[in-house]
């Protein structure tokens, strides 16, 4: 299994960004925990404070999760195996399998279509370039596509699981 590392500074920047991007969701957590206005959710003992920063990293963590099965599903949708997902993700095949269960799908019954998440989805190219578009059908019987073309059949496919993944 391959591992990727991050160096020091990376990590750091990484950090950086994600305490940036949580603040504002620490802040409506908090802000519908307490009842109180913003200006004085933060003036409580500091351990309510911490388990509310808390369950805005849960909420990320889930986020994070979702955003992981998606990609897994894509890189299947395109031919990647168990193994290599497993090696991507610094886990077993199995583990892989375990993970992400639907992500390598069965081979399309056509050329463009998607099965992900219980739906499926057809993309269609008209041969110009920023021609590919798709349509998809969740499991929820909820109806999508895309309103303009993407340059990539890949963009395409990206656009289509991630509808597909909101509507499992």
């Amino acid at each position: 299994m391959t591992t990727v590392e991050i160096t020091h500074e990376e990590r750091a920047e990484l950090a950086k960004a994600l305490l940036s991007a949580l603040d504002p969701l620490a802040v409506a957590v908090r802000t519908r925990a307490t009842g109180l206005p913003e200006e004085r959710i933060w003036h409580a003992n500091p351990a309510e404070v911490a388990l509310s920063v808390l369950s805005a990293w849960k909420l990320v963590d889930a986020e994070v999760k979702r955003l992981t099965a998606i990609a897994a599903a894509t890189a299947g949708s395109y031919g990647a195996s168990y193994e290599q997902l497993g090696a991507a993700w610094g886990i077993t095949r199995q583990g892989a399998r375990k993970k992400w269960p639907e992500a390598v799908s069965r081979p399309a019954a056509r050329p463009g279509s998607l099965e992900l998440f219980g739906g499926t989805a057809e993309l269609t190219s008209d041969g110009t370039e920023g021609g590919w578009r798709w349509t998809a059908t969740g499991a929820d019987g909820e109806r999508g596509g895309s309103t303009a073309g993407h340059p990539t059949r890949e963009e395409a496919a990206a656009h289509a699981g991630a509808f597909l993944a909101g509507h499992a």
